[in-house]
């Protein structure tokens, strides 16, 4: 299947996708010529009453036909039903197939902040999926009938032939228009609609800020504008399609009773084939020719929200395509090597990190210290694979760590971000990062972090739900639950960014014995702070300053020489 609209584009991604199913969609045409011809039943009922049971006065010949339009209708039914359900099958299979990439390239696109990582690209997945079985599928597969019907109406008399094909052509000229007049307020609409749904989601995560600040009414407003903008192009949109739909039925209508007259014109001068009957064959025929046209009008608005969900999903497709399973790599011993790294923001062409280069062994821990937007945040999401370098390469044992499958990688890397994300679950589920709990591991590792007491509090203690983000506990019970989750299961490599930002003197100590038992355990340990107190358990200091080391080494070399140098400074300023 193409997608609607799409003209002449070279095959892609959903192309192949809905390829699978040619011959399912043959089936599908297949059953729409019989319905087409079974759409006649009641055409032809009426002329052999009219023919037959009105001249030859017989109740069985009416008892007969009546039977057999009956069975007619039956069968119309269920080959409709059968229909539908091979569609709506194929649009099943195609989710199948494609939900779990989907659910895949969002989350990859919201990890590089490149856009596209939102539940708009499953709304438009089900927009596709929805019109996959619609009516205006149908009215498509309806469509060579249609042709069919108009050849009879030629064959029964070519004026009247001629009086249907223009005005299938009017009606084609009333899509045509509804496509150009609709179609670019109806694309502005949607994208109207994604922003206010944007929006409003944003809101909601920051309902909080919101309601203690007093910024509901201003927000509140905003909003407002963003839906009276998607409302009122929607309105517009569809006032323009509904008097084109108007027009389109409008035209079906005056058609049949034309050529219903036409017909007994050229039938009183004896140049209709077949007769007096064949006036309402003719009538009939010739409004059937445009029923898939006045259906298509109709459904015109889903055809267009199809194509621009097809659209944007084959862009997101197109831009991340489907990564080969790389060959599987012996488990890591820590050993992380940065080499002339350079990155720049995804979307972006200024780097934030130019030419970086350092080494770690296995069981150091290097503090990594800078002031502000000097690129320490960005290094750890490299150095954790999550975006990709411009130039360079962060190796793990001498294996590129963003190509590495984070799958076989992910249990072996321990990462606590600035921003502390839990999840709805147990807290035995978060910190076994949602895999299979192994309980032992939980209350080692709980044990290790000091949340021991915290843990003993809850309701269910480990297997307490703590809600959305971790909405029961504090700010410091949540970092310390993350900094759990980040060293369970024994990994070889940890960058925590700012571990200790919300912990009080008890949470400062068990961190400082935690990255003692790291170290002795002989894991990375990369630490991002811009207090000093983990400064003892350091080996090593990395320092940054607009995005190059300005200096890295042992760490009482490191302290001493930017002693030295805040010093010389001073003593600059003061002379």
């Amino acid at each position: 299947m193409s997608s609607p609209g799409s003209g002449g584009m070279s095959p892609t991604v959903l192309r192949d996708a809905f390829k699978v199913y040619a011959p399912e969609y043959r089936t599908a045409i297949y059953y729409s010529l019989v319905i087409g011809v079974l759409s006649l039943s009641s055409t032809i009922f009426m002329l052999e009453v009219y023919d037959r049971v009105v001249n030859s006065r017989s109740v069985m010949t009416l008892s007969m036909l009546t039977v057999a339009v009956v069975g007619s209708y039956i069968m119309l039914e269920l080959l409709e039903l059968v229909r539908h359900g091979v569609l709506s099958s194929i649009a099943a299979r195609v989710d199948q197939k494609l939900r779990e990439r989907l659910f895949d390239i969002t989350f990859e696109a919201k990890l590089r902040q490149q856009g596209g990582g939102s539940v708009q690209v499953f709304n438009d997945f089900k927009t596709l999926r929805d019109f996959m079985s619609s009516p205006a599928v149908t009215a498509m597969m309806d469509a060579p009938m249609a042709l069919v019907f108009l050849l009879i109406v030629f064959i029964l008399s070519p004026w009247l032939g001629v009086m249907a094909l223009i005005g299938a052509l009017v009606q084609v000229w009333v899509a045509i228009n509804t496509e150009r007049s609709t179609m670019p307020v109806l694309t502005k609409a949607n994208r109207a609609a994604i922003d206010a749904q944007n929006y409003a989601n944003g809101t909601l995560r920051n309902a909080q800020v919101i309601e203690a600040m007093g910024m509901m009414g201003n927000v509140h407003g905003k909003w407002m504008d963003k839906q009276r903008n998607f409302l009122l192009l929607q309105a517009q949109a569809s006032d323009t399609a509904g008097t084109n739909s108007a027009l389109s039925k409008f035209i079906q209508t005056m058609q049949g009773s034309l050529l219903l007259g036409a017909s007994c014109w050229l039938t009183l001068k004896g140049d209709m084939l077949g007769g007096g009957g064949m006036m309402i064959v003719a009538s009939t025929l010739g409004g059937k020719v445009l029923t898939p046209l006045v259906q298509l009008v109709a459904q015109w608005r889903t055809v267009v929200n199809a194509r621009d969900a097809y659209q944007r999903l084959e862009g997101l497709l197109a831009h991340f395509p489907e990564k080969e399973d790389g060959m599987s790599l012996p488990d890591p011993t820590g050993l992380l090597t940065v080499e002339s790294v350079v990155v720049a923001p995804p979307g972006s062409q200024v780097p934030i990190l130019k030419g970086v280069s350092f080494g770690i062994q296995p069981g150091e821990c290097v503090v990594l210290i800078g002031p502000s937007a000097s690129g320490k945040t960005t290094l750890a999401r490299v150095m954790m694979g999550l975006w990709p370098a411009n130039a360079g390469k962060v190796r793990l044992d001498g294996a590129d760590v963003f190509t590495w499958n984070k799958t076989e990688l992910g249990p072996h890397m321990g990462y606590l971000p600035q921003t502390v994300e839990l999840f709805d679950g147990t807290v035995a589920e978060n910190v076994a990062r949602f895999g299979d709990v192994d309980r032992a591991e939980v209350a080692r590792v709980i044990h290790q972090v000091g949340l021991d007491d915290t843990v003993a509090a809850l309701p269910f203690g480990l297997d307490t739900r703590i809600g959305e983000d971790g909405a029961m506990l504090s700010g410091g019970q949540r970092q310390r639950v993350a900094l759990a989750r980040a060293i369970y299961g024994a990994p070889k490599l940890l960058v925590l960014d700012e571990p200790n930002s919300s912990l009080d003197e008890a949470g400062e100590l068990a961190l400082m014995d935690t990255l003692r038992q790291l170290k002795a355990q002989g894991a990375t340990v990369v630490l991002i702070t811009h207090r000093t107190s983990v400064l003892p358990a350091a080996d090593k200091v990395l320092m940054l300053r607009e995005g190059t080391v300005a200096a890295f080494g042992p760490r009482d070399e490191v302290l001493a020489a930017l002693r030295n140098a805040q010093t010389r400074q001073n003593a600059g300023a003061i002379a």
